[in-house]
């Protein structure tokens, strides 16, 4: 199984991103999130901080796609915004590591669509209930209490409208998964041990 890409969509708080590192930990493989914007700002000259800001006002869909659509008034690439050359190179840089055959787990950066038609992915959606993201939140990631739900509110609006603007479907909608998993009641490695056992099924099958 360690030639395969598992890649890991997520509500915030879901556990997903800590999911995502027991399932690279355990499988011997990269793991790919925010490493992934290093090495394109790097490459590309963008700033990281930049890519994240406009990753950002993803928040309010509206003005994304204003801010976006201004970028691209015109044609080729020099007319495109900053975030849309940063989703094409996102886009090749996770088709290469695809086609490179060692195997990963990436979690966002909408690689459940760039890799809809790889063989060797296995895309997978986490969520789970309210109570559950909160308790995560506030006693895993160090979030206020007072804020925790408008936070986490504003955080999966930014990823709908993010992947709805780039692939044109709807976040978490399940016919674009493998699997779409609750973990609200289950353990991060419980979870990791579900999907190890989709992958083994499906490619022993």
């Amino acid at each position: 199984m360690s030639n395969k890409i598992i890649t890991i969509g997520r509500e915030f708080a879901s556990g997903g991103r800590l999911i995502g590192k027991e399932l690279a930990d355990r499988l011997g493989v990269t793991y790919y999130d925010k490493n992934i914007l290093d090495h394109i700002a790097e490459k590309n000259g963008y700033s990281v901080e930049m890519i994240e800001e406009d990753e950002r006002r993803a928040k309010n869909g509206f003005f994304y796609s204003l801010s976006n659509a201004f970028g691209a008034a015109g044609y080729g690439p020099d007319t495109l915004s900053i975030n849309e050359k940063f989703f094409i190179a996102q886009f090749e840089y996770i088709l290469e590591l695809a086609k490179e055959g060692n195997g990963g787990v990436i979690v966002g950066r909408c690689a459940d669509y760039v890799l809809r038609d790889f063989d060797d992915a296995v895309n997978v959606f986490i969520f789970a209930d309210e109570a559950s993201k909160i308790k995560r939140a506030t006693e895993v990631y160090g979030l206020d209490a007072d804020d925790v739900k408008k936070y986490m509110g504003d955080m999966d609006k930014a990823r709908a409208n993010y992947y709805k603007y780039h692939t044109g479907q709807k976040w978490g909608e399940m016919r674009n998964y493998d699997l779409s998993i609750d973990s609200s009641n289950l353990r991060e490695k419980d979870v990791a041990d579900l999907i190890l056992k989709y992958v083994d099924m499906r490619y022993q099958a």
